[in-house]
């Protein structure tokens, strides 16, 4: 049987449960707004990752920012660049990790999405109160930041340590 929560920490939950219903919503409607330039969200957030930085960026780096697995990213770099979206060169720094970029296909296709997105962001945020995003930004935020001070192996050191 698991602990009893504290009162915050029942807040947390249904905020971490939220996250995920969320997210999952989302990866939705961004496979729906991409699907028919044959696209999928994971592979918008590649292409997003790679713009967002204004330079090329290997696959553990993308990976990185984007929250995947570096063998998720390598596998969707591989389909992307299949496709032309995207094109590998080699990295003077390691030989083993390549640079990826967007070829020319691969940023007017990204273009593309992000005026699809900016339009239904748009829309999507005049049912909204602007103060209100802002606070879940705060809070988003603060969250992200105290998931690496305090992380799950924290948790288990001290558990390990409280048994006899």
């Amino acid at each position: 049987m698991s602990e009893d929560y504290t009162g915050t920490a029942q807040v947390l939950t249904d905020i971490t449960l939220e996250i995920f219903r969320l997210g999952g919503t989302l990866v939705v409607e961004g496979d729906r707004l991409t699907r028919d330039l044959g696209l999928t969200s994971a592979r918008w957030k590649v292409l997003g990752a790679i713009d967002m930085e204004a330079r090329p960026l290997t696959v553990p780096q993308i990976a990185r920012r984007m929250g995947l697995t570096r063998q998720a990213v390598q596998r969707i770099v591989d389909e992307m660049r299949g496709i032309g979206l995207v094109e590998i060169s080699p990295n003077p720094d390691h030989l083993r990790s390549p640079i990826v970029s967007c070829t020319p296909k691969g940023k007017a296709t990204y273009e593309k999405i992000m005026r699809r997105y900016t339009a239904w962001a748009n829309r999507l945020a005049e049912t909204m109160e602007s103060s209100e995003l802002k606070k879940a930004l705060k809070v988003l935020q603060n969250l992200a930041l105290r998931l690496k001070e305090v992380p799950y192996a924290t948790v288990r050191a001290k558990r390990a340590r409280s048994k006899p």
